[in-house]
């Protein structure tokens, strides 16, 4: 199989890249803007087939948070468990935690189930394979756009005030997707060979969740803050939590450190993917 790029007046071989950096960023841009219509022709395709035979539709992008929340607030609520006080409306807190970690979750798995599904299609056609990871991240906004009209409901209903910092959860809320896409990059060259991988993922995300303050406010007694500092996900979820609801970050540094790992790790990811996605789909042609 030929796992040549042809992009205009230029041919990429995956070993002409790696030697060059230059080179190998060129041709990334290039097929980012080569996918462009793919990718979106790809989204369409995967919603429909998504909500096609569902008889709630979009009912699922919102219903496991709050059913995963309601069991939280009802714990806390007969004290049953006890996460300590909120500077928030408990219900609040732990609606806006859940869905931000829904959104990591999606995004983490995304990658790797998007290329599993067009196995065939890697094989017998030669294509940009950003545009896979691109229509991901279109499903990925579209349900987290029907979550977030769920979540303005609950602010208000709940009278959380509105604030100028607020504008900039967007930017907390995209480095968490962006952490999730990047961890699922790194991993989906293993799950293309192995299935243990796919198997596994739901065990460690459910471990991870309680490792991470969605339902609890972030602990500052060790060595549980110290489990919490070395879990990259929570200083962008505390901060896009914070942002969304108080509009103030309270730990600047832990999230401009973890934003910058973010965007490295999905540099690295990026580069593994491409190199990497030929060789598998050779040995799966063979």
């Amino acid at each position: 199989m030929n796992n040549t790029t042809i992009l205009p007046e230029t041919i990429y071989t995956p070993e002409s890249q790696m030697r060059s950096p230059g080179l190998l960023l060129r041709a990334m841009v290039s097929d980012i803007k080569a996918s462009r219509e793919l990718s979106w022709r790809l989204f369409v395709r995967d919603l429909s087939a998504q909500y096609r035979q569902s008889v709630f539709g979009v009912l699922w992008a919102f219903v496991p948070p709050i059913i995963t929340s309601i069991i939280f607030i009802i714990l806390q609520s007969r004290n049953i468990v006890n996460f300590g006080e909120t500077d928030i409306p408990y219900p609040v807190f732990v609606l806006v935690g859940t869905i931000l970690w829904q959104l990591f979750t999606e995004s983490l798995n995304a990658p790797l189930k998007s290329v599993t599904a067009s196995k065939a299609v890697l094989v017998k056609i030669n294509f940009p394979r950003e545009a896979l990871i691109i229509s991901a991240v279109y499903l990925i906004m579209f349900n987290l756009a029907i979550k977030l009209i769920v979540l303005a409901v609950i602010f208000i209903v709940f009278q959380v005030p509105l604030t100028w910092g607020m504008l900039l959860a967007p930017v907390a809320i995209i480095m968490l997707m962006l952490l999730g896409i990047a961890l699922g990059l790194l991993i989906t060259p293993l799950g293309m060979l192995y299935t243990d991988v796919t198997t596994a993922l739901p065990v460690i995300l459910s471990l991870w969740f309680f490792l991470t303050p969605v339902v609890y406010p972030p602990p500052d007694v060790f060595p549980y803050s110290f489990v919490a500092m070395l879990n990259p996900v929570s200083p962008l979820l505390v901060a896009a939590r914070d942002l969304l609801t108080k509009g103030e970050i309270t730990n600047v540094v832990s999230f401009l450190l973890v934003s910058l790992f973010t965007i490295v790790t999905l540099f690295v990811a990026w580069v593994l993917y491409r190199v990497s996605l030929p060789i598998i789909i050779e040995r799966m042609s063979a």
